[in-house]
Protein backbone atom coordinates (compact mmCIF):
# COMPACT_ATOMS: atom_id res chain seq x y z
CA UNK A 1 0.00 0.00 0.00
CA UNK A 2 1.13 3.46 -0.74
CA UNK A 3 1.63 6.25 1.95
CA UNK A 4 -0.70 8.76 0.25
CA UNK A 5 0.30 11.60 2.72
CA UNK A 6 0.76 14.60 0.92
CA UNK A 7 2.97 16.62 3.99
CA UNK A 8 4.42 13.72 5.78
CA UNK A 9 5.49 14.97 8.98
CA UNK A 10 8.59 14.62 10.72
CA UNK A 11 9.27 12.69 13.78
CA UNK A 12 10.88 13.17 16.90
CA UNK A 13 11.02 9.99 19.10
CA UNK A 14 11.20 10.85 22.78
CA UNK A 15 13.15 8.75 25.05
CA UNK A 16 11.37 5.62 27.25
CA UNK A 17 13.07 3.19 29.96
CA UNK A 18 12.17 0.27 28.30
CA UNK A 19 11.11 -1.65 31.29
CA UNK A 20 7.83 -2.55 32.68
CA UNK A 21 4.43 -2.60 31.40
CA UNK A 22 4.03 -2.89 28.08
CA UNK A 23 4.68 0.42 26.06
CA UNK A 24 0.82 1.51 24.72
CA UNK A 25 1.33 2.84 20.95
CA UNK A 26 -2.12 4.17 19.81
CA UNK A 27 -2.99 4.68 16.26
CA UNK A 28 -3.75 7.75 14.01
CA UNK A 29 -6.19 7.58 11.25
CA UNK A 30 -5.00 8.02 7.98
CA UNK A 31 -7.65 8.58 4.49
CA UNK A 32 -6.11 6.66 1.26
CA UNK A 33 -7.12 8.65 -1.83
CA UNK A 34 -9.76 10.99 -2.16
CA UNK A 35 -13.61 12.07 -0.27
CA UNK A 36 -14.62 8.22 -0.35
CA UNK A 37 -11.28 6.72 0.47
CA UNK A 38 -10.60 3.82 2.52
CA UNK A 39 -9.36 5.32 6.10
CA UNK A 40 -6.60 3.04 8.12
CA UNK A 41 -5.38 2.89 11.48
CA UNK A 42 -1.38 3.88 11.35
CA UNK A 43 0.92 2.66 14.30
CA UNK A 44 4.20 3.02 12.91
CA UNK A 45 5.74 5.11 12.28
CA UNK A 46 5.09 7.76 15.16
CA UNK A 47 6.58 10.27 17.24
CA UNK A 48 7.20 7.79 19.93
CA UNK A 49 8.42 4.93 18.28
CA UNK A 50 9.46 4.42 14.36
CA UNK A 51 10.69 0.70 14.38
CA UNK A 52 10.12 -2.54 16.15
CA UNK A 53 13.17 -4.59 14.95
CA UNK A 54 13.05 -3.53 11.25
CA UNK A 55 9.79 -3.46 11.03
CA UNK A 56 8.86 0.49 10.25
CA UNK A 57 5.19 0.69 8.79
CA UNK A 58 1.83 -0.59 10.13
CA UNK A 59 -1.64 0.26 7.99
CA UNK A 60 -4.71 -1.43 9.61
CA UNK A 61 -7.99 -1.17 8.02
CA UNK A 62 -11.10 -2.41 7.76
CA UNK A 63 -13.90 -4.36 8.22
CA UNK A 64 -14.29 -1.37 5.64
CA UNK A 65 -17.45 -1.89 3.74
CA UNK A 66 -16.13 -2.13 -0.10
CA UNK A 67 -19.38 -0.45 -1.06
CA UNK A 68 -18.86 2.72 0.91
CA UNK A 69 -15.67 3.70 0.66
CA UNK A 70 -14.77 2.47 -2.71
CA UNK A 71 -12.24 -0.20 -0.94
CA UNK A 72 -8.61 -0.33 -1.73
CA UNK A 73 -7.33 1.72 -5.20
CA UNK A 74 -3.51 2.65 -5.04
CA UNK A 75 -2.68 2.68 -8.98
CA UNK A 76 1.29 2.29 -9.34
CA UNK A 77 3.37 3.86 -6.85
CA UNK A 78 7.25 3.13 -6.15
CA UNK A 79 9.44 1.46 -3.15
CA UNK A 80 13.04 2.01 -2.37
CA UNK A 81 14.62 0.19 0.50
CA UNK A 82 12.02 -1.50 1.89
CA UNK A 83 9.96 -4.55 2.02
CA UNK A 84 6.04 -4.88 1.89
CA UNK A 85 4.70 -7.82 3.66
CA UNK A 86 0.76 -7.55 3.04
CA UNK A 87 -1.65 -9.62 4.82
CA UNK A 88 -5.26 -10.75 4.92
CA UNK A 89 -8.32 -11.28 7.40
CA UNK A 90 -11.06 -10.67 5.24
CA UNK A 91 -11.83 -10.07 1.16
CA UNK A 92 -9.22 -9.85 -1.54
CA UNK A 93 -6.98 -7.70 -3.35
CA UNK A 94 -4.93 -7.73 -6.91
CA UNK A 95 -1.02 -7.29 -7.00
CA UNK A 96 0.21 -5.82 -10.45
CA UNK A 97 4.22 -4.97 -9.84
CA UNK A 98 7.17 -4.02 -12.36
CA UNK A 99 8.42 -7.56 -11.78
CA UNK A 100 5.86 -9.03 -14.04
CA UNK A 101 3.67 -10.43 -10.84
CA UNK A 102 0.20 -10.41 -11.10
CA UNK A 103 -1.21 -12.20 -8.12
CA UNK A 104 -4.75 -12.20 -5.90
CA UNK A 105 -4.15 -11.20 -1.86
CA UNK A 106 -6.20 -13.78 -0.50
CA UNK A 107 -6.60 -14.26 3.69
CA UNK A 108 -4.20 -16.89 4.86
CA UNK A 109 -1.39 -15.78 1.96
CA UNK A 110 1.59 -13.79 2.83
CA UNK A 111 2.39 -11.62 -0.12
CA UNK A 112 6.53 -10.53 0.38
CA UNK A 113 7.53 -7.91 -2.44
CA UNK A 114 11.45 -7.03 -1.97
CA UNK A 115 12.03 -3.03 -3.70
CA UNK A 116 15.75 -3.32 -3.28
CA UNK A 117 17.09 0.03 -5.60
CA UNK A 118 13.43 0.23 -6.69
CA UNK A 119 10.57 -1.79 -7.71
CA UNK A 120 6.29 -0.23 -8.52
CA UNK A 121 2.87 -1.72 -7.67
CA UNK A 122 -0.29 -1.12 -7.70
CA UNK A 123 -2.82 -2.33 -5.31
CA UNK A 124 -7.30 -2.44 -5.92
CA UNK A 125 -9.71 -4.34 -3.86
CA UNK A 126 -11.29 -7.14 -6.17
CA UNK A 127 -15.33 -7.15 -7.54
CA UNK A 128 -16.29 -10.06 -5.90
CA UNK A 129 -14.62 -8.13 -1.99
CA UNK A 130 -17.98 -6.90 -0.27
CA UNK A 131 -15.50 -6.25 3.32
CA UNK A 132 -11.85 -5.26 3.24
CA UNK A 133 -10.15 -6.42 6.55
CA UNK A 134 -6.10 -6.77 6.77
CA UNK A 135 -2.89 -5.56 7.53
CA UNK A 136 0.01 -3.09 5.08
CA UNK A 137 3.43 -3.69 6.81
CA UNK A 138 6.86 -2.27 5.84
CA UNK A 139 10.30 -3.92 6.97
CA UNK A 140 13.38 -1.55 6.17
CA UNK A 141 16.22 -3.19 4.63
CA UNK A 142 19.70 -3.18 6.23
CA UNK A 143 21.94 -0.70 4.26
CA UNK A 144 24.13 -4.78 3.10
CA UNK A 145 20.90 -5.61 1.39
CA UNK A 146 19.04 -2.54 0.10
CA UNK A 147 20.15 -2.49 -3.47
CA UNK A 148 19.54 -6.11 -3.66
CA UNK A 149 17.07 -7.46 -6.43
CA UNK A 150 13.47 -6.51 -6.63
CA UNK A 151 11.25 -9.72 -6.09
CA UNK A 152 7.83 -10.90 -5.34
CA UNK A 153 6.57 -14.05 -2.75
CA UNK A 154 3.91 -15.63 -2.01
CA UNK A 155 3.45 -18.32 0.86
CA UNK A 156 0.40 -20.21 2.05
CA UNK A 157 0.05 -20.44 5.37
CA UNK A 158 -0.47 -23.44 7.31
CA UNK A 159 -2.65 -22.98 11.21
CA UNK A 160 -0.54 -24.36 14.30
CA UNK A 161 -2.71 -25.32 17.31
CA UNK A 162 -0.67 -23.16 20.71
CA UNK A 163 -2.50 -24.29 23.28
CA UNK A 164 -6.10 -22.68 22.64
CA UNK A 165 -4.43 -20.40 20.27
CA UNK A 166 -4.74 -21.26 16.26
CA UNK A 167 -0.91 -19.31 15.07
CA UNK A 168 -0.49 -18.80 11.30
CA UNK A 169 3.35 -17.35 10.76
CA UNK A 170 4.33 -15.14 7.84
CA UNK A 171 6.94 -14.02 8.02
CA UNK A 172 10.77 -16.47 10.32
CA UNK A 173 9.68 -18.98 12.88
CA UNK A 174 7.37 -18.67 15.71
CA UNK A 175 5.67 -21.61 18.38
CA UNK A 176 7.17 -24.27 16.35
CA UNK A 177 5.64 -22.89 12.45
CA UNK A 178 8.72 -21.27 9.93
CA UNK A 179 7.49 -19.45 6.93
CA UNK A 180 10.18 -19.67 3.98
CA UNK A 181 9.35 -16.05 2.86
CA UNK A 182 12.78 -13.60 2.46
CA UNK A 183 14.17 -11.48 4.94
CA UNK A 184 17.19 -9.70 5.71
CA UNK A 185 17.53 -9.39 9.34
CA UNK A 186 16.04 -11.86 11.58
CA UNK A 187 12.57 -11.26 12.23
CA UNK A 188 8.93 -12.35 12.92
CA UNK A 189 5.44 -12.39 12.21
CA UNK A 190 2.19 -14.06 12.86
CA UNK A 191 -1.56 -14.07 13.31
CA UNK A 192 -2.84 -15.43 17.18
CA UNK A 193 -6.41 -15.66 17.04
CA UNK A 194 -7.88 -17.28 20.70
CA UNK A 195 -11.25 -18.13 21.46
CA UNK A 196 -13.30 -16.33 24.22
CA UNK A 197 -12.38 -16.73 27.70
CA UNK A 198 -9.14 -18.20 26.61
CA UNK A 199 -5.35 -17.84 27.82
CA UNK A 200 -2.30 -18.65 26.35
CA UNK A 201 2.02 -18.04 26.57
CA UNK A 202 4.45 -18.15 24.12
CA UNK A 203 8.20 -18.38 24.13
CA UNK A 204 9.90 -14.87 22.60
CA UNK A 205 13.24 -14.68 21.13
CA UNK A 206 14.98 -12.38 24.46
CA UNK A 207 17.89 -10.42 21.59
CA UNK A 208 14.57 -9.69 19.44
CA UNK A 209 12.07 -6.54 20.49
CA UNK A 210 8.07 -6.98 19.89
CA UNK A 211 4.63 -5.60 19.12
CA UNK A 212 1.26 -6.89 19.82
CA UNK A 213 -1.10 -5.22 17.33
CA UNK A 214 -4.82 -6.18 18.45
CA UNK A 215 -6.88 -6.81 15.38
CA UNK A 216 -9.99 -8.37 17.61
CA UNK A 217 -10.25 -7.42 21.37
CA UNK A 218 -9.46 -6.34 23.85
CA UNK A 219 -6.82 -8.64 24.49
CA UNK A 220 -5.07 -8.55 27.90
CA UNK A 221 -0.69 -8.35 26.98
CA UNK A 222 1.13 -9.10 29.66
CA UNK A 223 -1.09 -7.39 32.04
CA UNK A 224 -2.26 -4.77 29.95
CA UNK A 225 -5.86 -4.27 28.24
CA UNK A 226 -4.85 -3.62 24.91
CA UNK A 227 -7.73 -2.06 22.77
CA UNK A 228 -8.09 -3.28 18.99
CA UNK A 229 -6.11 -0.95 16.46
CA UNK A 230 -3.74 0.15 19.14
CA UNK A 231 0.02 -2.01 19.26
CA UNK A 232 1.24 -2.57 22.40
CA UNK A 233 5.74 -2.59 22.44
CA UNK A 234 7.80 -5.36 24.34
CA UNK A 235 11.26 -4.46 24.99
CA UNK A 236 14.48 -6.82 24.30
CA UNK A 237 15.18 -9.49 27.07
CA UNK A 238 11.24 -10.64 27.22
CA UNK A 239 11.31 -14.34 27.09
CA UNK A 240 8.15 -14.86 26.87
CA UNK A 241 4.55 -13.42 26.27
CA UNK A 242 1.29 -13.81 28.23
CA UNK A 243 -2.24 -13.44 26.03
CA UNK A 244 -6.09 -13.80 27.43
CA UNK A 245 -8.96 -12.76 25.99
CA UNK A 246 -12.23 -11.57 28.26
CA UNK A 247 -15.98 -12.32 26.86
CA UNK A 248 -14.69 -11.85 23.16
CA UNK A 249 -12.91 -13.49 21.13
CA UNK A 250 -9.48 -12.04 20.01
CA UNK A 251 -6.77 -12.08 17.30
CA UNK A 252 -3.40 -9.99 17.34
CA UNK A 253 -0.55 -9.90 15.15
CA UNK A 254 2.75 -10.31 16.96
CA UNK A 255 5.56 -8.69 15.07
CA UNK A 256 9.17 -8.90 16.52
CA UNK A 257 13.00 -8.80 15.21
CA UNK A 258 16.49 -8.09 15.95
CA UNK A 259 17.26 -4.13 16.61
CA UNK A 260 17.75 -2.61 13.05
CA UNK A 261 20.88 -0.11 14.45
CA UNK A 262 20.94 1.64 11.33
CA UNK A 263 19.40 5.02 11.06
CA UNK A 264 16.97 5.70 7.84
CA UNK A 265 15.28 8.41 6.16
CA UNK A 266 11.40 7.43 5.37
CA UNK A 267 9.16 10.00 3.13
CA UNK A 268 6.47 8.93 1.46
CA UNK A 269 6.69 5.21 -0.77
CA UNK A 270 10.93 5.79 -0.30
CA UNK A 271 13.24 4.45 2.26
CA UNK A 272 17.11 5.49 2.06
CA UNK A 273 20.16 6.64 4.53
CA UNK A 274 19.71 10.73 4.13
CA UNK A 275 18.10 13.38 2.28
CA UNK A 276 19.85 13.78 -0.88
CA UNK A 277 19.40 9.77 -2.02
CA UNK A 278 15.74 10.61 -1.22
CA UNK A 279 15.43 13.61 -3.39
CA UNK A 280 17.54 11.14 -6.09
CA UNK A 281 14.85 8.29 -5.79
CA UNK A 282 12.16 10.95 -6.12
CA UNK A 283 13.59 12.92 -9.78
CA UNK A 284 14.53 8.84 -10.89
CA UNK A 285 10.70 8.24 -10.09
CA UNK A 286 9.04 11.60 -11.98
CA UNK A 287 11.36 10.96 -15.02
CA UNK A 288 9.82 7.64 -15.31
CA UNK A 289 6.20 8.87 -14.62
CA UNK A 290 6.75 11.41 -17.41
CA UNK A 291 8.86 8.71 -20.02
CA UNK A 292 12.14 10.89 -19.12
CA UNK A 293 15.52 9.28 -19.71
CA UNK A 294 15.75 6.99 -16.87
CA UNK A 295 12.97 5.64 -17.52
CA UNK A 296 13.37 1.92 -16.08
CA UNK A 297 14.82 2.81 -12.49
CA UNK A 298 11.73 1.12 -10.93
CA UNK A 299 11.06 -1.90 -13.71
CA UNK A 300 8.78 -1.56 -16.62
CA UNK A 301 5.33 0.05 -16.02
CA UNK A 302 2.85 -2.72 -16.78
CA UNK A 303 0.35 -2.24 -19.86
CA UNK A 304 -2.54 -2.24 -17.90
CA UNK A 305 -1.36 0.78 -15.75
CA UNK A 306 -1.99 3.06 -18.65
CA UNK A 307 -1.44 6.53 -17.10
CA UNK A 308 -2.71 5.42 -13.66
CA UNK A 309 0.40 6.12 -11.82
CA UNK A 310 1.47 8.40 -8.72
CA UNK A 311 3.50 11.33 -8.70
CA UNK A 312 5.36 11.98 -6.17
CA UNK A 313 4.48 15.01 -4.01
CA UNK A 314 6.53 17.61 -3.77
CA UNK A 315 9.11 17.48 -1.23
CA UNK A 316 9.16 19.84 2.17
CA UNK A 317 11.46 22.88 1.59
CA UNK A 318 13.92 21.59 5.16
CA UNK A 319 16.27 19.03 4.76
CA UNK A 320 14.80 15.22 5.54
CA UNK A 321 16.34 13.94 8.65
CA UNK A 322 16.65 10.65 10.20
CA UNK A 323 14.26 8.95 12.23
CA UNK A 324 15.38 8.05 15.67
CA UNK A 325 14.44 5.17 18.12
CA UNK A 326 14.41 5.88 21.80
CA UNK A 327 17.26 4.98 23.62
CA UNK A 328 17.56 1.39 24.83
Amino acid sequence: MSDLERDPREITCPPTDGHGAPEMLEPRLVPLGGPRSMTVRRTLPQRLRSLIGAWCFVDHYGPDDVSETGGMAVPGHPHTGLQTVTWLFTGEVDHVDTVGTTRRVRPGEVNLMTSGRGIAHSEYSTPETTILHGVQLWTALPDAARFTGRAFENHVTEPVQHGPATVRTFVGSFAGSTSPVTTYTPLVGAEIVMPAGAEARFDLDPAYEHGVLVDLGPVDVDGLTVAPAALAYRPLGETTLALRTGDSPGRVLLLGGEPLDEEIVMWWNFLGRDHDEIVRFREEWQAQVHGGTDSDAYGPFPEAWGSAVLPAPELPRTRLMSRKQPPR
